[in-house]
């Protein structure tokens, strides 16, 4: 006689497939009762914000960046400058050499992992070769031609006539003030912002002058005693070198290094989008300098450059013979050229000697100060 056959309900497998069934089930409708009021509420605010008002609070995708035009017109083309998006931010404040000031900080500084998104580049690209062999005497005289040779007039070049300021300014650091450009309209309306770069220099004479005609002036200098210090109103004292690169801390030589940063790192830092100004007496460091700020599109978010440039030697960290070297000065200064500065004023420093790459040839001053605009800058 055949076992009789239980009824496929009573089975262990069975049994286990409805339990299974049964959670599945009560966790589906536990996650929809938990989703259902974040939609409502998110539809309900939707719906009752316009489009505009709804940009306007939630700000610029992050990651995105204007071109200083944009950033100069605001909405619209207004002419208003557009507000900085909210952000929570963390203030440094910096001290001030008087007691007893009330002056603002001068530096937001932004959280980490807000930095902006920079453009990838590894090398500048080399110009070809002035002539059909590398020659020194060809790459020298193209690049002395290039220097100075002026790419574009400026006709109001003098910074004293923007204050009362009667001192004398002692090197020929220009700027280029006509109406065409933004900068003179930014100076008036108080919202220009001048970095200036240098290396124990006591000429701050430019600095004070910019900064008595209202401009927001920072500068950076190894030399200066403490950290930060507010000298006057609008003009900051940082004792921080910029490099052309950030130093690494897990390499115990350059925690000596501490104090020196790239200028995209300032900028994130200081939470600043543009420089209308960017001055720079570095002793040969400009080079390096000049390259960073070209392979992170730096530049683009300056106004007019003005650099002391050093060819009596090389450089820091520039390196290969003279013809290419001198080949790689002359490829930054057309990388520039290709972002739209073009060279308004050269100074040929006469008090400095007579020297290139160490040699006294091609009639040539050891240093040359330079002064460009970014012609899209508006």
């Amino acid at each position: 006689m055949l076992p009789k056959e239980k009824p496929l309900w009573k089975g262990f497998a069975f049994r286990l497939c409805l339990l299974s069934a049964a959670l599945f089930l009560c966790l589906q409708l536990g996650l929809r009762r938990s989703w259902a009021p974040e939609e409502k509420a998110g539809a309900a605010a939707a719906g009752a914000l316009p489009a505009r008002d709804t940009a306007r609070r939630l700000g610029p995708a992050r990651g995105s960046r204007k071109s200083g035009a944009e950033a100069s017109l605001g909405p619209a083309g207004t002419g208003r400058p557009e507000a900085a998006p909210a952000s929570r931010r963390r203030v440094t404040y910096l001290r001030s050499s008087r007691r007893g000031s009330s002056e603002p900080a001068c530096c937001p500084l932004q959280p980490p992992g807000s930095s902006r998104r920079k453009t990838v580049r590894w090398h500048v690209d080399l110009q070809p070769w002035a002539s059909p062999t590398a020659s020194l005497n060809y790459e020298a005289l193209r690049f002395l031609k290039y220097i100075t040779t002026s790419q574009i007039t400026c006709e109001h070049m003098n910074v004293n006539s923007l204050t009362d300021n009667s001192e004398t300014i002692k090197k020929p650091w220009s700027i280029c003030l006509d109406d065409r450009f933004s900068l003179v309209h930014r100076i008036k309306s108080k919202q220009c912002r001048l970095y200036s770069l240098g290396l124990g220099s006591d000429d701050n004479q430019f600095e004070i002058s910019m900064a008595n005609s209202g401009c927001e002036v920072h500068r950076f200098d190894l030399s200066i005693k403490s950290a930060h210090v507010q000298e006057r109103q609008h003009l900051w004292y940082h004792r921080l070198f910029i490099d052309w690169r950030d130093p690494n801390p897990a390499i115990a030589v350059h925690k000596l290094r501490s104090n020196t940063k790239k200028l995209g790192t300032i900028l994130n830092e200081f939470g600043h989008q543009k420089i209308d100004v960017l001055k720079a007496d570095m002793e040969s460091a400009e080079w390096k300098i000049l390259e960073n700020l070209i392979l992170e599109d730096i530049v683009e978010q300056i106004g007019q450059l003005v650099f002391e440039v050093h060819i009596h030697w090389p450089g820091f960290e520039v390196s290969g013979n003279d013809s290419m070297v001198v080949r790689y000065w002359y490829s930054l200064l057309k990388e520039l050229e290709l972002k739209d500065f073009r060279l308004f004023h050269t100074y040929k420093d006469l008090s400095k000697p007579q020297m290139f790459l160490k040699k006294e040839a091609f009639n040539a001053s050891s240093c040359y100060t330079l002064s460009w605009v970014n012609t899209r800058w508006k």
